[in-house]
């Protein structure tokens, strides 16, 4: 009864019921939160909070920024089964501004990224090099991968082709993806000269050009740090993944270089084990391995999942 109290007394209040909309969409920061409600941050600061304490939502530090999210689905499910099966008898006037509103922020963060992007095309491969040594990160990956032969090979995020450059040739088919037109220039001009076979085409990583099933491997090679929604991304990669498909992530371990977000448009500051474990789950993969490399100027993470296969979970540092 204590529960159910907490949760009715925490819906008393159209802001947090609209809070709560909006973080079905995805999660938010305070300050994107506040734009969309179009209420100052320390108002919705407390109805975050009221939200938290209740289990409806979660806020994440990163750096200068906290990001609001859904709380566990044993609480929120049962609310947002009522709130839908309400909405059918009565459409909520404040959904359609607010969803508006929404779209915008999403407009700005993806404006911000393809701009960085697009600036910076030419030198992707030395942005990178500044932050790990990728030597190091690509012996790894073909470690993880192994000689395994790989029918469908799909590179999401490919940025100037190195991981089609790297292992298009174990694949019998490979495919990069990119949202950015120079990049994928880059990438043709680059793969060409190397000799590498493998199409190239422009699509969004939360909409894949693959059908159900279709690809054997999957490579987000420190692209999710990018990524609105990282568990989303996640799940598009595991919608295109046949049964026993792998799933492979190479990111940055969580960290608090808060520069990064304003040099090097990173939307996040790395990502734990717990949060990749937890998408993975719920994009129905299980995870296979960790690895941890360090000594670079941040830990760079593998992570990698299979769908629908049983496997131990093996923890390595290097």
């Amino acid at each position: 009864m204590t529960v159910a109290l907490d949760i009715f007394r925490a819906l008393a209040d159209a802001t947090r019921l609209r809070i709560l909309a909006l973080l079905r969409s995805m999660e938010l920061s305070v300050g994107e939160l506040a734009q969309v409600l179009g209420q100052s941050q320390p108002r919705v600061s407390r109805h975050v909070k009221i939200l938290c304490d209740a289990g409806l939502a979660e806020r994440r530090k990163e750096g200068s920024w906290v990001f609001v999210g859904l709380g566990g689905e044993g609480k929120v499910a049962p609310v947002v089964a009522a709130l839908d099966a309400w909405n059918l008898i009565e459409a909520d006037h404040w959904a359609v501004a607010d969803a508006a509103r929404l779209a915008a922020v999403r407009a700005d963060r993806a404006s911000s990224a393809a701009g960085w992007f697009e600036a910076n095309a030419g030198q992707w491969d030395a942005i990178r090099s500044l932050h790990v040594a990728e030597e190091q990160v690509e012996a790894a990956i073909a470690e993880v991968l192994g000689d395994l032969p790989i029918g469908q090979l799909i590179d999401i995020g490919t940025g100037t082709g190195r991981m089609l450059e790297l292992f298009g040739g174990k694949a019998r088919q490979a495919l990069g993806i990119d949202r950015s037109s120079e990049m994928l220039r880059l990438a043709r001009a680059k793969l060409s000269e190397r000799g590498v076979e493998a199409e190239l085409r422009q699509a969004d990583l939360y909409a894949l050009p693959l059908g159900d099933g279709a690809a054997d491997a999957a490579i987000i090679h420190h692209v999710l740090h990018f990524a609105q929604q990282p568990g989303a991304a996640i799940a598009e990669a595991a919608r295109v993944l046949s049964p026993g498909g792998r799933l492979l992530i190479a990111d940055f371990a969580a960290h608090d270089r808060e520069e990064l977000r304003a040099r090097d448009a990173h939307t996040r500051l790395g990502f734990s084990d717990e949060q990749i474990a937890a998408w993975f789950a719920a994009a129905g993969l299980m995870s296979a391995r960790t690895e941890t490399l360090e000594g670079g100027e941040l830990t760079v993470k593998l992570w990698l999942a299979r769908k629908g296969a049983e496997q131990l979970h093996e923890v390595r540092a290097a």
